[in-house]
């Protein structure tokens, strides 16, 4: 009997440090702040267009020697880019809320009305991961009475997570900023250049965007592998390398299309 108490108080402790440890880790979990991943997703998709193809235009329309036509043209893009990539990313996410709106109603019928279907769906989701059939038969029968079955199957049958109500709305709004703000880097040289000094515009322009590039691949791509060790100092390296190839290579074509057409409007003159 005493070593049957002493077991019990052993065990007691140990449960109650394993849950105050748990408790400051929650508290721990709290007051510590990770970004959204779908929050990242957005600006990643905002910045890498709004950094190549503004940048483009604005590298293209230095062809033509004024600068108040590349700030002009290049406002306009970055409004006009904005407000579309904003609009684009608010559709996305309103149509992604209606497919599990659509999704959480045939399931919640589904429950309602086949009952065996629904048994069957919960038994595959567990014999995925080798639990033993007892268990697995226990489970069924518990999950199928709970009110909460329609929420497990949409989690772990259809592998869907419900949305914010906001999502939409934060979604249009960080990427058009994102692209808004990032197509203004190529355009801040021009701002403070003389009119007729548009080539020393372009190459600030070139210069800031290179850098501007290389940053954004490289944060971009460690984001995803990590931050230290040579190996993820290596990736990114590599990432923003890729990101100043991919904007040289758009705006190097924008540049040569309007050098193609004035050769052309010249030709056509004469």
């Amino acid at each position: 009997m005493l070593r049957r108490s002493e077991s019990e108080s052993s065990s007691l402790d140990s449960a109650l440090t394993k849950y105050e440890s748990e408790d400051q880790t929650k508290e721990r979990k709290r007051f510590s702040f990770t970004p959204d991943a779908r929050f990242i997703s957005d600006a990643i998709i905002g910045l890498s267009d709004g950094l190549t193809v503004p940048f483009a235009l604005t590298a293209g329309l230095s062809a033509l020697g004024n600068t108040n036509v590349v700030i002009y043209g290049g406002l306009a893009e970055l409004t006009a880019g904005a407000i579309s990539m904003g609009l684009g990313g608010y559709l996305g996410a309103k149509s992604e809320e209606d497919s599990y709106k659509a999704t959480e109603r045939q399931t919640c019928d589904l429950v309602t009305c086949d009952p065996q279907s629904t048994t069957d769906m919960i038994s595959s989701v567990f014999s995925e991961f080798d639990v033993p059939q007892a268990i697995v038969d226990d489970l069924t029968l518990h999950l199928s009475k709970s009110p909460r079955l329609p929420d497990f199957l949409m989690r772990f049958h259809h592998s869907l997570a419900e949305l914010p109500s906001s999502r939409a709305f934060v979604c249009a709004l960080t990427i058009g900023l994102a692209y808004f703000f990032g197509g203004l880097v190529p355009l801040l040289p021009y701002f403070f250049v003389a009119t007729e000094r548009i080539d020393i515009a372009l190459w600030c322009s070139i210069g800031t965007m290179i850098a501007a590039l290389f940053l954004f691949g490289y944060c971009k791509t460690c984001f995803v592998s990590g931050w230290r060790g040579s190996r993820n100092v290596w990736k990114g390296t590599i990432g923003g390398i890729q990101m100043v190839v991919v904007g040289s290579v758009a705006a190097g074509s924008a540049m040569g299309l309007v050098k193609a057409f004035q050769g052309l409007a010249t030709d056509g003159k004469q």
